[in-house]
């Protein structure tokens, strides 16, 4: 019955969204898509769309399904580039663009986070163009340092589908930051480095196994089987109503570093590893405050996750 209400009620709060938006501002809207009164940046950004369309259809998801808690936002610099690292789950990597809304409506600049994602975004029909649209671009340290010396607030998950594709009973145990690609890019344009917790998003599709030669037949990094999926079908793609934490931690200077020790792999990995164990502090924090995946609520008898003892 609750997650029936919760059903009703994002389904109410977007139509409130598209009714308060009017019908001058839909005429206007499709005025300005018609005439081609917007522009693309040269990652294909799209600012128009993203504030008219994307980001409002996604506030419904955050604040009435997810109902998400952000804290240490005022981490985030007013201005100037910086590097947002967060941990990444949840099978659907739903967390991505949950981060970029949280980023926009709750810093008091309303920043753009330009998020790093996978080559596999870019190839799916209709979702890698909106992708591009809503401002990711490929996750890789050309494009991060491109981004970063504009000036761009940036988001990246360094464990790309290792991370978002794990079982559920590693849930919470942060995967291999890759080759530490996101730090060299942060030292060379001297940019500070934000670790970024998001606990809430291993709930809403726990991954029980995998069939492996379907994820093949589909050219897939994995095909899961949750809780729901693909036992009820379509009814199966819906998340579970997590209660969702996002928490930004303070940042971490890159100025002690010169540019050329950007190319130095062990002060790299040592810089890595340093950005890793502060995101994974901060999980086991906030898990052990929780009293419970789907109600939230925070405690002094929060449970203790079962990957802490080991």
């Amino acid at each position: 019955m609750r997650i029936g209400n919760a059903v009703g009620a994002v389904a109410g709060a977007l139509a409130d969204t598209l009714t308060k938006s009017g019908i001058g501002a839909t005429a206007d809207f499709a005025r300005r898509r018609l005439t081609g009164d917007y522009r693309l940046d040269e990652f294909g950004l799209d600012e128009h769309l993203l504030e008219s369309v994307i980001l409002p259809a996604l506030r419904p998801l955050s604040e009435l399904w997810f109902r998400i808690q952000v804290d240490g936002v005022e981490n985030i610099p007013e201005s100037g580039a910086a590097l947002i690292v967060a941990n990444h789950a949840g099978v659907v990597p739903l967390d991505g663009l949950m981060l970029q809304l949280v980023v926009h409506d709750r810093h008091p600049g309303q920043r753009a986070l330009r998020l790093l994602a996978a080559d596999l975004v870019f190839e799916l029909p209709i979702l890698g163009e909106l992708a591009r649209k809503a401002g990711h671009t490929h996750a890789c340290a050309a494009h991060a340092e491109q981004l970063l010396r504009t000036g761009a607030l940036t988001g990246v998950f360094p464990e790309g589908f290792k991370g978002v594709g794990k079982p559920y009973s590693e849930r919470y145990k942060l995967q291999r930051f890759g080759r530490g690609g996101f730090v060299s890019a942060a030292v060379r344009t001297g940019v500070p480095i934000i670790p970024c917790s998001i606990v809430g998003s291993e709930e809403i599709y726990p991954k029980l196994a995998d069939i492996k030669p379907l994820a093949r037949l589909l050219s897939l990094p994995y095909f899961p089987v949750t809780p729901l999926f693909p036992h009820l079908g379509v009814l199966g793609c819906i998340p579970l109503p997590s209660k969702w934490y996002i928490e930004f931690g303070e940042s971490l200077s890159t100025g002690v570093y010169g540019p050329e020790t950007a190319y130095d792999p062990m002060i790299m990995f040592e810089v890595t590893d340093r950005v890793r164990s502060t995101i994974q502090q901060m999980l086991y924090k906030r898990l052990t405050e929780r009293r419970g995946p789907l109600t939230g609520g925070l405690g002094r008898r929060g449970f203790r996750p079962p990957l802490l003892s080991t």
